[in-house]
């Protein structure tokens, strides 16, 4: 098994069911049942899902944007720095509604319109209402892992993402915006 698939992250004792797997879009939230204990979440890139544990138990999932080749979402083990309802990107003045951050340098979960063949910009995307229920039970110091290939023997095929349409050839693509000069940082 590959180290990145080792990473440590929690104990899972129950996981979501679906009958089909997620889409662009869509998640599942289910905390009825929710043990008690810290909340610890597993962004897994490979899968393109973030995982949402609360003392093991797993109360959400929902399929995600990460960051494009050219500005990729790190990965590793970060604790949230802050949170902000309504906050705006100090680097490309984008809405980040439901923002829980994860580095100084820009990296943050955010609410966002997850479409087929979006990226952004290093983050992690998730649907809007799913980004407004992981805001109300984590916390600045929750732990966020970043991977690839999540407990594959748990979530197996199942979680994979759908076979995507082929992208569009690079002339008919939308012009790439410049990278902003981030020396005054």
């Amino acid at each position: 098994m590959p180290a990145a698939a080792q990473a440590k992250g929690p104990e899972v004792r129950t996981a979501l069911t679906s009958e089909t797997p997620l889409v662009h879009g869509e998640y599942l939230w289910d905390d009825s049942a929710t043990a008690t204990g810290p909340t610890r979440i597993v962004v897994d890139l490979a899968t393109e899902q973030l995982h949402v544990y609360r003392g093991g138990v797993e109360v959400g999932r929902a399929f995600i944007l990460y960051g494009a080749d050219h500005k990729p979402t790190p990965t590793g083990t970060f604790p949230i720095l802050q949170r902000k309802r309504d906050h705006i990107s100090n680097l490309y003045g984008a809405p980040m509604p439901f923002m829980l951050r994860l580095t100084w340098t820009g990296i943050a979960i955010h609410g966002s319109e997850v479409e087929t063949n979006a990226a952004t910009h290093g983050c992690v995307g998730v649907p809007d209402e799913f980004a407004a229920r992981l805001f109300e039970i984590a916390k600045v110091g929750d732990v966020v892992t970043v991977t690839r290939n999540w407990r594959p023997e748990l979530y197996g095929e199942d979680a994979a993402p759908s076979p995507q349409p082929a992208p569009p050839p690079a002339e008919a693509a939308a012009p790439m915006l410049p990278e902003p000069d981030l020396s005054a940082l």
